[in-house]
Parts: structure tokens; sequence; C-alpha cells
């Protein structure tokens, strides 16, 4: 399955040539047909979902409200969509406006909304026992999926813990980088730059993950996700191809080893946001592609 010339991730390593192990189906969430599980008291809605391995809070925030969790471990919080933050965690506190990837340490956190617009929240699930027990699909994984490999963390960052802002606007695109990466101790986010035309069928992507979920999080636009279950001997693992069209704002769970892709729709504003936990290390690997890989040292 090799990657078109043009795409950044034609300098990985080539996968292998066979797809091991049999993948859960995808799953498809469009948060405007979900209930939301949390309403704030100035009236942010937030959607609790996730994955094996990752929690996403998504809010559509309000002026007003404050988000308060207690985590054992790092998370990410992405600031989008016209909001404005302030983010309270003991002595330490910063301000971010949107568009910024923010790093918050463990322990207690509140994020204060200043200007409405949406805020989501990144945990690894394994750090998050109770959060990631509020989701609208925490049921789906009594069972763990056996294709995903056990969590473990990333190092400490180098100087200690602290609350970190990233502004994206810092961060333009360049030719061979692929999306704006950060990575913490826990999770990696990769977010696209956003744009207002349909992606060209002729320059898809296909490919899989060995022991790996990729989580994406539409914030807006239609997207089409490729799926499709590679063929073995065993013919019962066999299944038809998806071609699953959602509409932002959507999470959508990609299981290892299940070949995908995905196709931005028509013309209007599309933003396309990654998610793995742990970080990713082929993506880590390659230079200049971690925006932040100077806080956080890769595992020796």
């Amino acid at each position: 399955m090799p990657y078109d010339a043009n795409d950044p991730r034609a300098q990985l390593a080539a996968p292998a040539g066979t797809v091991a192990g049999v993948p859960r189906a995808a799953s498809y969430f469009e948060l405007h047909d979900v209930p939301e599980v949390e309403l704030g008291s100035s009236g942010s809605r937030t959607w609790w979902t996730r994955s094996q391995a990752i929690v996403i809070a998504y809010t559509e925030a309000r002026p007003g409200d404050e988000l308060t969790v207690e985590t054992d471990a790092e998370y990410v919080v992405l600031v989008l969509d016209g909001a404005s933050i302030g983010v309270d965690h003991g002595t330490d506190a910063a301000r971010a406006s949107a568009d910024s990837v923010v790093i918050v340490p463990p322990g207690r956190s509140t994020v204060h909304v200043d200007r409405g617009g949406t805020v989501a929240r990144i945990f690894a699930a394994a750090t998050v026992p109770d959060l990631a027990a509020r989701c609208v699909n925490a049921g789906d994984y009594a069972d763990a999926d056996p294709n995903v490999a056990e969590f473990v963390a990333w190092p400490e960052p180098t100087g200690g813990f602290a609350v970190r802002v990233h502004a994206l606007g810092d961060h333009p695109p360049e030719p061979g980088r692929l999306g704006a990466i950060f990575r913490c101790t826990t999770v990696m986010v990769n977010v696209f730059p956003e744009d207002h035309v349909a992606r060209d069928p002729r320059t898809l992507s296909p490919h899989h993950h060995d022991d790996f979920e990729q989580v994406s999080l539409q914030v807006a636009g239609d997207y089409v996700h490729h799926m499709r279950v590679a063929w073995t001997p065993d013919s019962t693992t066999w299944r038809d191809d998806e071609h699953r069209r959602c509409a932002s704002p959507a999470v959508v769970v990609i299981p290892p080893p299940l070949i995908h892709t995905t196709q931005s729709l028509g013309t209007m504003r599309h933003r396309l946001i990654d998610l793995f936990a742990p970080p990713r290390v082929d993506f880590s690997q390659r230079p200049g592609w971690v925006l932040n890989a100077g806080d956080y040292p890769m595992p020796a």
C-alpha cells in the first residue's frame, strides 16, 4: 500500500506486506446525533467518547463555563474555532486563544472559558479510568482489543511538568512535513491544515497500523472514511468494505490493523485532527515533524 509520492508519509518505513490480525470494526460518532453527556452552567455542551487508548471530551464551549478534571498524567487541550481559555493548574497558569495546542500537567486542573468556540481535551484512557467511564461508548471496551499494544507512557518532559501553550499560527505548513504534530508523555496530536476543497480521489493514502489505533477528530466539514479488512486464507474473517460519510463534529475510531484512508468532500471548510496514544515512534523519528520534540525525549 504505497503512499502517493507527494504524501509526506512516503518518507516513513514501508509497512509489512502482510496485515496480521483480524481488526475490530471502526466506530463512528457524529456528535450532534449523540446526546451530550455534560451541560455546563453557561450552556457548554460536552460529548465524551473513547477508543481503547484515548478519551475525547469535545466541548462546544460558552463563556463563563469551567471544565475541571483531576488526572494522574498529562493531557492535551485543543483550542479551536475562536475559543479563548485560561488554564489553572495549582500555582501554574496560562492563557490560550484559538488556534492552540495546550499541554496540561498531572493533577487537578481547570479550563476557564473566556470566549466561546471549540475546546477538545484529549487523554490517554489508561490514565483516566474515571473519565473513560463517562463516555457514551464506555461499554464497548469492557473487553480489550487484543490487537492494541499495552499503553506505556513516554519519559517526563525536560525541565519538568508545566502548562505549555503552542500557537498553531507559529507553525505554518511546510513541504515534506505532515500536519502540525505535538506530543506529551501520553498522547500525540496531528492537526492538519484547514482547506476548503475536496481531496483528490486519485491521491488517497490507504494504510494500516500494526498495533495502535488512530482516532480521527472531525472539527469541520464532511468526510468519507474508507475502511477495508485485508483478506486472509480464512474467508470467515472477510468483510465488505466501508465507505462511511460523516458530518462534523465527529469522532472516528480506527482499530488496528484495519486498512483506512480519509477523503474530504465538497467545497466547504475542512478541519481534521488525528490522535494517538502513546505518541507514535515513526512520526517522532522524522526530523522536524514533532514541533515540540525538544520538550519531550523519546523512550530509550
